[in-house]
């Protein structure tokens, strides 16, 4: 059963770059938008007073500050000292660093309106909300970090559907993944078939996936029903979508066994992928998954498709110990000093060396000598070829 039989062939979606753009808006309704007054938050306008230039409008201290944007010699600049060929670009610096602004730009108002709506229509990606049915039973598959997963039937087949209530941050970050979904087909990594934009809510819907994540399927079958073959099979379909993802220079930043999902045909496919995290993260917050990041990532936000190698090593030891819990015996807390320090996991009860071997040059702390998935993809296959049938 494909799930694309009936789809018109569709592009992939584009969002514009510069959301915080608002065009001919004025000072006034700049300010009513600027809500609620978090330092950092910001937008761009054009300017009223100097036609041809623009205005930098953020939040500090509950006042909006207005910086005006000039165009010098067709360079962009705010203070005469940094000049900038584009908007864009001036924005990111500020981004970066405040350099004489009040405040370092951290988050934006992004434009209101159709803009995603018709990018999403264009590319053919909009599936209207009457063609979804949820049922009687409004079953939640998940809770994540924007919104509930349901199930529900879109035209005669079974569903995923990721349901956003509008807050413009996570709209934007959800849009994103989207959007990045649209550009990336592969067998293994979970299938967007499409967009829904009902009023303020945004509803995501992917393939179902019949067998849930990764995680439950090995605690809650163990080592009577999973079988060596399953192990390598799950190990390699993972590795397949990642090494997908390395080839289109995606990085992943959440790998892990219960962001894997099992079809009915107990195929694995790697979901949540292209979720624009850093924001969401925090070191201190509960939702950093400090056991599977590599220590360049939680110590630089150094995430690359090599920090996705260190946490593709933690997910194999997740599969050869049948869904346990990384570092069983040390603290949370002094994770990160003993990996630093060199430490390594045992190989799991059972697991074959060659797959330990993988998983050792996963944890290589220089990320440079970590294998890429394309490389750990052929020795999986042909492991497979090998292995105990």
């Amino acid at each position: 059963m494909g799930s694309n039989n009936y789809f018109q062939p569709r592009s992939e979606v584009k969002l514009n770059s510069m959301p915080w753009f608002h065009g001919k808006i004025k000072r006034e309704e700049a300010e009513s938008l600027l809500q609620p007054r978090e330092d950092g938050l910001f937008l761009v306008r054009e300017s009223t007073n100097f036609p041809g230039d623009y205005t930098l409008c953020v939040c500090y201290n509950n006042k909006v500050e207005h910086y005006r944007v000039s165009k010098n010699n067709s360079k962009l600049t705010i203070d005469d000292e940094e000049f900038f060929d584009k908007l864009s670009q001036l924005v990111e610096h500020y981004q970066k660093d405040a350099d004489g602004l009040c405040t370092r730009l951290r988050m934006s108002v992004p434009k209101r309106g159709g803009l995603e709506f018709s990018a999403f229509e264009k590319a053919g990606w909009v599936i209207p909300l009457e063609d979804l049915d949820f049922g009687d039973v409004r079953e939640v598959l998940g809770r994540g970090e924007f919104g509930d997963v349901r199930l529900a039937f879109y035209r005669g087949q079974k569903v995923a559907v990721k349901i956003i209530k509008d807050s413009t941050k996570a709209a934007q970050n959800f849009l994103a993944e989207a959007s990045l979904m649209t550009s990336l087909r592969h067998a293994n990594l979970v299938q967007l078939m499409g967009v829904v934009f009902d009023g303020a809510n945004i509803y995501l819907v992917t393939e179902f996936m019949a067998k849930g994540s990764l995680v439950d399927y090995l605690r809650s079958r163990g080592r009577l029903h999973v079988t060596k073959r399953d192990q390598i099979d799950f190990a390699t379909h993972a590795c397949a979508g990642m090494a997908y993802l390395e080839s289109k220079h995606v990085v992943h930043r959440d790998l892990a066994a219960r962001n894997v999902l099992i079809s009915e045909d107990c195929v694995a496919k790697v979901c949540d992928f292209g979720l624009a995290r850093e924001e969401s993260f925090s070191l201190r917050g509960e939702k950093f998954p400090i056991k599977w990041t590599a220590p360049e990532a939680l110590r630089l936000n150094a995430f690359s498709n090599k920090s996705d190698v260190w946490s593709f090593g933690i997910l194999l030891w997740e599969i050869y110990s049948f869904g346990r819990v990384p570092y069983p015996r040390i603290p949370l807390d002094d994770v990160m000093k003993h990996v630093e320090k060199g430490y390594k996991m045992e190989a799991p009860e059972g697991c074959p060396s060659e797959i330990y071997e993988i998983m050792k040059q996963s944890w290589n702390l220089d990320p440079e000598k970590r294998p890429t998935f394309a490389l750990i993809l052929k020795k999986l296959e042909h492991l497979k070829t090998t292995a105990v049938q």
